[in-house]
């Protein structure tokens, strides 16, 4: 799995327990519906994010990197 798949996954698992949270446990957990919605906003526009530089060393590759090796 390459760093940009995994943070599509990342970001819809966290929406989806978000919305959850605020539905089951408390209203205001729907901040963290929010957080997420703006941190993917700020990222399309400035390339920065938190969660790729964990992935990057959790051992992830990105897409270019993974073209790289297979070839």
């Amino acid at each position: 799995m390459t760093v940009e798949r995994a943070l599509l996954v990342f970001a819809g698992s966290m929406v989806l327990l978000s919305v959850l949270l605020t539905y089951y446990v408390h209203p205001n957990f729907v901040w963290l519906t929010l957080f997420v919605g703006a941190n993917m906003i700020q990222s399309a526009f400035t390339g920065f994010c938190p969660a790729v530089m964990v992935m990057k060393k959790l051992g992830l590759k990105t897409e270019a990197q993974q073209a790289c090796t297979v070839r």
